[in-house]
């Protein structure tokens, strides 16, 4: 049998940009990247939290990166230019529901002028390039119908972050019309939207996984807002396996050039958020899951009750789907963290055990990437 190769190989001993390098996916996607021989490179203004799995990781060591704002155009374009990236992943984002409540405009400017300052260094881009822009599930105006959302259902939303993400991806969409749509352009770009993600390493606040886990590291009881919402759990590599397909195909197939992609769990992997804590619970070894959560009355702020993507489109054009069952989402997330607060091991080390693990699972689901 021969060596196991994911995605092509197209990535190995290219150049690829991550915005948003320091943050949780970011810093998932740049493991990935690093374990395919990727020349990783990274943009971002800031370590998020601390801990920070960027740090945790020793990433700083494994990837060249570079302190700066996606909303600083000159900065930004100087950055791309002296890389001269083969491929461009857009993560950066101001990511927090509840913090667009006591900072809108940063949380606009972030979302919108960033996603707009990286397509403008774009348009002026003298190689070939392969760009793939991610915003979120959110920027769907969200209705709370029990139907998937499509990619031409409409955007927008009734909250800050919900409308800054259906503004990404107008802007996005005009971009693509007016200066990428062209045949034969160097540059080639592709939204993805994904959400709810889980998965070790994230330490973000208002975030029900980090706040367990910082909580039941030191036996305290996590208070939760809303035990009876419904989220599409996925673990954080499934929708990155898709950033990450999609980059392979748009590179190979110009006709992806401008689409819009949904990565999201099967239907059936919709839990509450009373019952992940209950299952994840267990493995953190408490009897009794009242000594695990209580609920709290303290709405801070609007959150949707439903929400989930249609994943058809990706799953037709390049035979994408999730990769693993519920069992082992909470398997990878707990685990992880139970490495890193319990055991102290090596968490580069560790975390691409798990990506490669996960990209076993998929070999054996015959997923797309993997072919």
């Amino acid at each position: 049998m021969g060596e196991k190769v994911v995605f092509g190989d197209v990535y190995r001993n290219k150049k690829v940009l991550v915005t948003g390098n320091t943050g949780f996916k970011g810093s998932w996607l740049c493991t990935w990247l690093i374990s395919l021989g990727a020349d990783v490179y990274g943009i971002s203004n800031e370590i998020p939290s601390t801990p920070s799995m960027f740090v945790e990781l020793g990433l700083a060591d494994k990837m060249k990166h570079f302190f700066a704002d996606v909303r600083d155009l000159v900065a930004l374009k100087e950055i791309v230019n002296d890389i001269e990236p083969h491929f461009v992943f857009h993560l950066a984002a101001q990511p927090i529901v509840s913090l667009s409540y006591s900072e809108p405009i940063d949380t606009i400017s972030t979302n919108v002028m960033g996603t707009a300052n990286v397509l403008e260094v774009l348009r002026t881009y003298t190689k070939l390039c392969t760009a793939i822009i991610i915003t979120s599930d959110k920027c769907y105006d969200n209705v709370e119908w029990i139907y998937g959302y499509k990619e031409t259902d409409a955007v927008g939303g009734k909250d800050i972050y919900s409308g800054s993400k259906g503004a990404a991806e107008l802007i996005f969409k005009s971009y693509y019309h007016s200066f990428f749509k062209k045949e034969g352009g160097l540059v080639q770009i592709a939204s993805a939207r994904a959400g709810n993600v889980i998965g070790g390493g994230d330490w973000a606040l208002d975030r029900i996984i980090p706040d367990c886990m910082r909580s039941w590291s030191e036996g305290k009881v996590v208070e939760i807002r809303s035990p009876k919402a419904t989220r599409p759990w996925q673990h954080v590599l499934e929708p990155l396996s898709g950033y990450l397909q999609l980059g392979e195909r748009l590179y190979k197939d110009h006709e992806l050039n401008g689409e819009s992609f949904n990565f999201g769990p099967k239907p059936e992997y919709n839990h509450t958020v009373q019952e992940i804590l209950e299952d994840m619970s267990v493995r953190w070894h408490f009897e009794n899951s009242k000594e695990a959560y209580q609920i709290t009355g303290d709405i801070k702020f609007y959150e949707a009750g439903l929400l989930k993507l249609n994943c058809d489109k990706a799953l037709f054009h390049f035979q994408w789907k999730a990769a693993l069952d519920y069992k082992r989402l909470l398997e990878y997330t707990s685990d992880w963290y139970y490495e890193f607060y319990k055991n102290k091991g090596d968490m580069f080390a560790y975390t691409k055990s798990q990506i490669e693990g996960y990209e076993n699972l998929a070999t054996i689901g015959n997923i797309g990437w993997t072919k």
